[in-house]
Parts: structure tokens; C-alpha cells; sequence
């Protein structure tokens, strides 16, 4: 019967308190998927990518026809109505577009769609890497508050025997407030692993646009590191095809070319042809002009002459464009290298210094300080050598945790060169 009670309590709990009050872990795909979603930065350059397009839709508009209406020798008469003798002309002309200047107005459009596109792409890979440092410093943090709690736990029972032992008589009154004392730096790093951990899910949820309370907000992850990476030239490779700023310099390369077939098009002349219909008056038709006017229809043929405005400035300017876009692609090809080379060494750096953690000194500190903790329990050992040897083990397992943030954070460094996540 207790047992049926207790289980009728647990589900009258769970039904009267709101299931938001449970903090739920969001993996790191969760994060950026929520991310990519309610960005108001990344929706805002959706949004232009959008305006670029409608551009694509005006540029290749044909030029609109021209209507005009004349009315002419009004009052043109001796007596009688002031229209007798008016003639009602109407023409309709056209510019006729040559040398594919809408098709080429259209490709440029569509081109700059194209880096707008590619710059939304950089944008959000940036965007990205400041979220990744976001989200491994709450996975550090909490690594860190983890650590503390068990090292406060682990304290506490050594002062619990402490205290038996002071009451045996086995270690003085001094010695027992020396190691009562000593429990501060373990409450501290509680404390402060708390706030700390606190501060990074509000940065998280920050950069998220979400508005959850910091307690019902968590993320899980693996907090570890990867011991073989790459080869540098495999992230070579993959950054020069994987880097969507290098990718739009080239693409704003095509563009100028476009652009600079355009301005040598628009250095053409576009003829204007027209018809024009006229029709006089009755009047004037029947009665007033021997022989009488009839309607009438003509046509005509309009060419400007480019003597003197040829477009030259615009072309001179656009092939300058091309020189100067393929200079920008060379020096944004420099700084993939150079920002690929800078990543892989602050991580093969980080590597350097996580293995003989992993394999020796880890395993080191706990031994040493389980064996200085029962010597010092036995009385073998010294109170100071008791509290080294605890402040070692604390360190160097602080220290080892502080690595693995420092090769995360490195790792996404070295995404955020090469452009695509090549690292987890």
C-alpha cells in the first residue's frame, strides 16, 4: 500500500507542476537548428537575399512603350467652331534594346544575388562560431560545477574523520581548524562555477532570441576532446572550397565581367521606332480644303548617334573593377591559409597539452592525493603535505578541464577557417 501511494503522489506532482519547470538539454544540432531559425540577424539577411531577387525581375523588364496624343490647329479658322480645322494625331513608339542589354542586365542581377546569398553563408558561419563558444562554455562550466560539488563532497567526508579523529585525540584542535578552514576554497569554487555556468546559458540564450528562465534551460554534449585530427592540407583543401567570403569575392569577379559586358552594350545605339496616325476634323475633311485631308498613317525609324557619349567612362570603370576584385581574391585566398594554419596550431597546441593529462598526470593527482589522504588519516603524513596534495589534485583536475574548453574552443576556430564543420 505505500508503495501504490507513493507512486499515485509522483503522478499528482507530475500533472500539477507545468513541465516547463524541468530544464531541458538541447544538443548542439538543437542549438543550431533553433539558431538558424529565430536569429533576427540571419532572418534579416534572408529578407535582402529576397530584395535581390525582386531586382532580378526589374532588370530584365523591357522598356515600356511611349503613347502621345496631339491635337493641332485649334482656332485655325476664320469663323464658325474653333475645331473645324483641328487634326488629332497619335503616335505609339518603342525602344528597341540591342546587343542583349536586358539579358545582360538580368545575369548581373542574378549575380548579385548570388554574393548576397554567399554573404548571408559567411555571415552565419561567424555567427555560428560565437554560439559554438557559447555553447562550450556552458558545457565547461557546467564540467567545472561538477567537478567542485564532488570536490566539496569528497572534503566533507575527510573533514568527517577528521573530526572523529580529533575527538580520539588523534590530531590537535589546530590541526581540525587548519582543514575546517581550508573548506572555503571548495565553497568558493561552488559558488562561483555556479554564476559562472549561470552566465554562459544567458549568453546561449542570448544569441538564441529566447526569452526561458536560466533555471529551465540546460544543453548536453560530449565535453571531451578528439586525440587524431586531420592532416593541415586536408583543411586547406576543404576551406578554398567550404569559405563562402572567398567564394563571394569570386563570384563578385563574374559579376564585374558581367558588368563590364553590359557597359559595352549600353555603349551602343538603341533605335526608336515609331507609327503616328492622324485624323482631321470632318470639316476639314469634306468641306473646308480642296482636295479634302484623309486619315493618315506614317512611320519613322530613330537613331541616336553616339559621337561623343560611347559609354566610355562605365567600361574603363568595370574592366578596373575586374582588376581590382581579382587582387581582393588573392588576398582573401592568403587569409584562408593564414587563418587555417593559426587554428590547426592553437589546436594541435591544445592536443599537445591534453595527452599526458589524460595518460599520466590525472591518474597521477588522484593517486597522490588518496595516498597522502590515508597516510595523513594513519598518521604517516604531515597536515601540510595532507593540504598539498589535495590543492594538487584540485588544480590539476581544474586545469585539465580548462584544456578541454580551450581545445572546443579551438576546434571551432578551425571551423569557422575552414567554413564547414570538419570538427564536433
Amino acid at each position: 500500500m505505500t508503495q501504490f501511494f507513493s507512486r499515485i503522489l509522483i503522478i499528482l506532482i507530475a500533472l500539477l507542476v507545468p513541465v516547463e519547470v524541468f530544464a531541458q538539454g538541447f544538443t548542439w544540432q538543437q542549438i543550431r537548428d533553433r539558431f538558424e531559425v529565430v536569429n533576427p540577424v540571419l532572418r534579416a539577411q534572408q529578407i535582402n537575399i529576397a530584395e535581390s531577387r525582386a531586382q532580378e525581375v526589374t532588370a530584365y523588364l523591357r522598356p515600356n512603350p511611349q503613347l502621345s496624343t496631339i491635337v493641332d490647329q485649334i482656332g485655325n479658322t476664320a469663323s464658325g467652331n474653333i475645331f473645324s480645322a483641328s487634326t488629332a494625331i497619335s503616335s505609339l513608339s518603342y525602344l528597341h534594346e540591342r546587343q542583349g542589354k536586358r539579358e545582360l542586365r538580368r545575369e548581373s542581377a542574378q549575380r548579385g544575388t548570388d554574393i548576397a546569398e554567399s554573404t548571408l553563408a559567411d555571415q552565419e558561419r561567424t555567427l555560428l562560431f560565437n554560439l559554438r563558444n557559447a555553447f562550450v562554455q556552458t558545457l565547461q562550466a557546467k564540467a567545472v560545477l561538477m567537478l567542485s560539488e564532488e570536490n566539496l563532497s569528497y572534503y566533507d567526508q575527510v573533514l568527517s574523520v577528521n573530526r572523529d579523529r580529533f575527538q580520539a585525540g588523534d590530531i590537535s584542535q589546530v590541526d581540525l581548524n587548519r582543514l575546517e578552514l581550508q573548506r572555503v576554497q571548495y565553497e568558493s569554487d561552488v559558488e562561483t562555477s555556479t554564476v559562472n555556468l549561470r552566465t554562459a546559458k544567458i549568453q546561449l540564450l542570448t544569441l538564441l532570441n529566447d526569452r526561458t528562465p536560466v533555471e529551465q534551460f540546460d544543453v548536453t554534449g560530449p565535453f571531451d576532446f578528439m586525440d587524431q585530427i586531420q592532416p593541415l592540407e586536408e583543411f586547406h583543401r576543404t576551406a578554398l572550397d567550404a569559405r563562402p567570403d572567398l567564394r563571394a569575392v569570386v563570384q563578385a569577379i563574374d559579376k564585374a565581367r558581367t558588368d563590364h559586358r553590359l557597359a559595352i552594350a549600353n555603349g551602343s545605339a538603341d533605335p526608336i521606332f515609331s507609327i503616328d496616325v492622324g485624323v482631321p476634323s470632318i470639316s476639314q475633311a469634306f468641306l473646308s480644303y480642296q482636295p479634302p485631308l484623309r486619315q493618315y498613317v506614317g512611320f519613322s525609324l530613330s537613331v541616336p548617334l553616339r559621337v561623343f557619349d560611347r559609354n566610355q567612362g562605365e567600361k574603363l570603370r568595370t574592366q578596373l573593377e575586374i582588376g581590382r576584385d581579382e587582387q581582393l581574391r588573392d588576398a582573401a585566398v592568403a587569409q584562408v591559409f593564414s587563418d587555417v594554419d593559426s587554428a590547426y596550431a592553437t589546436l594541435t597546441g591544445s592536443l599537445s597539452l591534453l595527452r599526458p593529462y589524460k595518460e599520466k598526470y590525472l591518474a597521477q593527482s588522484l593517486q597522490v592525493r588518496d595516498t597522502i589522504s590515508f597516510s595523513y588519516q594513519q598518521g604517516a603524513a604531515s597536515l601540510l603535505d595532507f593540504l598539498n596534495a589535495q590543492q594538487d589534485y584540485r588544480t590539476t583536475q581544474r586545469a585539465y578541464l580548462t584544456l578541454i574548453g580551450s581545445y572546443l574552443t579551438a576546434a571551432a576556430q578551425l571551423n569557422l577557417a575552414v567554413g564547414r564543420e570538419v570538427i564536433q
